[in-house]
């Protein structure tokens, strides 16, 4: 067993936020969490804090790679080692609307990085291409279809780790949505034009998500609330918030917080390759993407996901939510890792759980990761 004896500080457990503790260690998971006894061995936090590992659903790429163009095992680690300076511990690559066959290629690749044992990759997220154009976003029009036989097989194959797919979901029959939540797929709406009705009726039949919430589908009206109302007025959804500074308004980030659970609210990056890299622009689908003052945006304007980590992530939910460090470390880890149905392994720092957490410093930038059974990675 090793002990992690932290003082001077923060210490955000499943039980409460607690000065200073002592975190045991017994293999991969926390064998115990108690007070500090002594003054010997003890990690000085200097105001800063401990923190769950933070948990990214929506990781389109990191350290110069896109997953896009990156099937592999090597690009994968890739990716998860850039997030990981930023105390990113587990992660869903994001593959962005792709032809069925690299949609494939992308479900085998994530399946191989989990048996070679990648450390912090729990499954993959396939955005699109069953999108709506009038909402595409960066996406590519050209490669979008709708949900056929051979996809939906693709899809809903026995893997290794979770696969979340976002749909537009007026483009899917409530069957259909029906039948690829039962086979364990995580559901998410997003690049959509669905009305109310659309996006409850789905909730219904099995979306368990909003896919950035606000971005990429119309603005509230009085009369047309539209899958943003609908996602503000029914708990039942998770919804993502990319909050960068650019891709949502503090504002409408803080209505999302009083009329949303708040269990069911999570922070993503959207992050793309220029996370954790020197160059920044990078190649979508033949376009350029510029990346500057962390913005990244093709020449139309268009955002092009972000060049935003959790680390940062965090550190902008506190200030722009006016939340609790620990509120905005449980919308980075303890909410997706329920919403992943992994509530059970991460999330928490609690006993039985693996050993993943972020040491902060006072600033909350991230100063140390640690996920179990792998070296620490410093920032």
């Amino acid at each position: 067993m090793t002990r992690f004896r932290f003082v001077n500080g923060h210490v955000a457990t499943q039980g409460g936020v607690l000065p200073g503790a002592e975190i045991v260690v017994d293999g991969d998971r926390i064998a115990s969490i108690g007070t500090v006894e002594g003054s010997a061995d003890t990690i000085d936090l200097n105001g800063g804090w401990v923190v769950p590992g933070y948990i990214d659903t929506q990781v389109n790429g990191g350290g110069g790679v896109l997953f896009n163009d990156r099937l592999d095992v090597d690009g994968i680690a890739t990716m998860a080692a850039a997030h990981a300076v930023y105390g990113t511990t587990a992660m869903l690559p994001t593959l962005v609307s792709e032809t069925p066959d690299k949609i494939a290629r992308a479900l085998d690749a994530i399946d191989e990085a989990i048996e070679a044992k990648v450390p912090g990759i729990v499954g993959i997220h396939v955005e699109g291409p069953v999108l709506n154009p009038a909402r595409k976003g960066i996406h590519d029009p050209t490669r979008f279809r709708d949900l056929d036989e051979e996809m939906i097989a693709v899809l809903t194959r026995p893997r290794k780790g979770k696969v979340m797919l976002t749909i537009a979901p007026e483009r899917v029959p409530v069957a259909t949505i029906r039948r690829l939540a039962e086979a364990g797929v995580l559901v998410s709406a997003g690049h959509s034009e669905a009305s109310y009705e659309q996006a409850v009726e789905a909730f219904g039949a099995g979306v368990v998500g909003v896919t950035h919430l606000y971005n990429a589908m119309p603005a509230m009206q009085q009369r047309v609330p539209g899958l943003a109302g609908a996602t503000l007025d029914d708990p039942r959804p998770y919804a993502g918030l990319i909050i960068d500074g650019f891709h949502v308004s503090a504002p409408m980030l803080r209505l999302a917080m009083k009329a949303r659970p708040f269990d069911k609210l999570m922070l993503v990056t959207d992050a793309m390759s220029s996370v954790g890299a020197v160059e920044k622009d990078f190649v979508l689908h033949g376009r350029h993407i510029d990346v500057s003052g962390g913005k990244c945006t093709y020449t139309d304007g268009t955002l092009a996901g972000s060049d935003l980590d959790m680390g940062s992530a965090v550190a902008n939910a506190v200030e722009q939510l006016r939340i609790r460090v620990d509120q905005a470390a449980a919308m980075a880890a303890t909410h997706p890792a329920a919403f992943l149905g992994l509530s059970h392994e991460r999330g928490a720092l609690a006993q039985g759980l693996r050993a993943d957490w972020v040491v902060l410093d006072a600033a909350l930038k991230p100063v140390e990761t640690r996920i179990a059974s792998a070296e620490p990675v410093a920032a």
